[in-house]
Parts: structure tokens; sequence; C-alpha cells
């Protein structure tokens, strides 16, 4: 997380190289549930909160994991997007009291830490959540999905969607998708040919969704 560094005047106790590197060693990665569609909202408002309630010390770093796509138009142009492993998560690593669990609870758009809820002593409703750290199995296993470069690919097509295919052996024909596979780019359609419904694989690029 970039931030510009404080004068000697401002605030000394943040520039002592022991107490960062004190810092560094003890953050711990935390996940932390979002509004839907806001994560790059709150990464940029709590990078920003950071430094103005001055806990960018210990607020080290907000990530939104991400990986390639390649998303498939209804014309059957392709487009390479990056898809969010987490929709609806962001994770940060800090360093948790009170400070900056206040700092990351009072961010706009953002719903609670994950973690271990607290029971209530009494009442119905719900306790206080816990923020409880990620292990580093799972933070390694995140971080690893990301550097997976190979795209997976996304495409407008559910099973019942009516087709036409726009290039190859059977350009024009019009027909049904039964079967969608991302993983092979692939979908299966019924074709009608010589007035019979057969069943036809066809890759995403060679079919557009019709309205």
């Amino acid at each position: 997380m970039a931030s510009e560094p404080f004068s000697p005047t401002d605030r000394p106790e943040f520039l002592q190289p022991k107490q960062h590197a004190d810092f560094e060693k003890a953050a711990r990665w935390y996940g932390v549930q979002v509004a839907s569609s806001c994560e790059k909202n709150v990464k940029a408002t709590l990078e920003q909160r950071a430094i103005t309630l001055g806990v960018e010390n210990r607020i080290l770093e907000i990530a939104i994991p991400q990986t390639p796509a390649i998303k498939v138009k209804k014309d059957g142009n392709r487009q390479v997007i990056e898809e969010k492993v987490f929709p609806g998560y962001v994770l940060v690593r800090m360093v948790l009291d009170d400070e900056t669990q206040s700092a990351v609870r009072t961010t706009p758009n953002v719903i609670n830490f994950v973690g271990a809820e607290e029971r209530r002593a009494a009442g119905r409703g719900r306790g206080h959540v816990k923020p409880v750290p990620l292990t580093q199995k799972e933070v390694n296993r995140i971080f690893r999905r990301t550097q997976e470069r190979k795209p997976t690919v996304k495409v407008d097509l559910t099973e019942g969607d009516q087709i036409r295919v726009v290039d190859g052996p059977f350009k024009d024909f019009e027909g049904e998708v039964i079967e969608v596979s991302g993983e092979r780019n692939r979908l299966k359609a019924l074709l009608s040919i010589f007035g019979r419904d057969t069943p036809v694989e066809l890759e995403f690029s060679q079919v557009a969704k019709q309205e």
C-alpha cells in the first residue's frame, strides 16, 4: 500500500525500524465481507482512511484476489477480464487491535470481518464477530490461484438459450443450447439438420446468442 512518509515531527514513533519490523512480523491476513460489487471502493477508501487515522503502519496491505478470464459476448467476440476469486470479500493484512478493527469496520460498504460469532448473553440479536486470521495454508492457496495465468472462459450462455452458429461447417444454423462446458470452451446445441434435432458440439467462438 503506497503512502507518503511522515516527517520526523509528525509521528516519530512510526519511523522506528524495529517497531516497523515488529508490525510486519505480527501482521496476519483477515477476510472482510463487503457489499456486492464494492470491493475496489472499499480497498481505495480503507487505504486512505488508514493514513487519515494514523494506522497505516498496522494496516499493511489490502488485496482483491483475481484471476484472468475470457468473457465470450453474445456476438461471439472475446474480452479479457479479471475475475474475483471471492466476490464480496477483500483481504486485509494487518495487526489486529482496537484501532485497526475500528478503521476497517467503520469503512463504508464493509459488512464485517470473517470470524467466529460470539453469542450474546441475552436476547435474540446476532452477537459480535471476532475476527479470525486466515491460516498460512489458506493464504498460500488463495494467492496461488491468482498466479495461475491460464484464463478460464466465461460465456453468457446457459441451457435453453437460443443460438445461431456464426462460424464453421454449421454456419447460419440455429438451435438450442443443451449443455455448457466452460472448462473445455465448448457447448452442445440441438441444431435442426435435415428436419431433425441433432446434438452438435461447438466452440464458444462459433455461436452467437439469439435475443
